[in-house]
């Protein structure tokens, strides 16, 4: 039985719900096994528990965040 496990921030129901049902008809698609068999568990990180180049996520993001504001003018 496949299992898909998905570590993120943290994410809405209707993006939990999105996620799990795309991952498990691609994943079917991809391996030829019917999407009946597939379990998919999604654990949520608050930001400051991971990073990306030495920075937490929260950091990361407002950096984007500034960025994409500092773009449009």
């Amino acid at each position: 039985m496949p299992y898909i496990s998905v570590e993120s921030g943290a994410l809405s129901d209707e993006q939990k719900v999105e996620l799990i049902q795309r991952l498990t008809e691609t994943a079917s698609e991809v391996m030829h096994v019917p999407q009946e068999f597939f379990s998919v568990t999604i654990k949520e990180l608050p930001d400051l528990n991971f990073g990306i180049g030495g920075k937490t996520i929260d950091r990361v993001k407002a950096e984007y965040i500034q960025s994409k504001t500092s773009d449009k003018k």
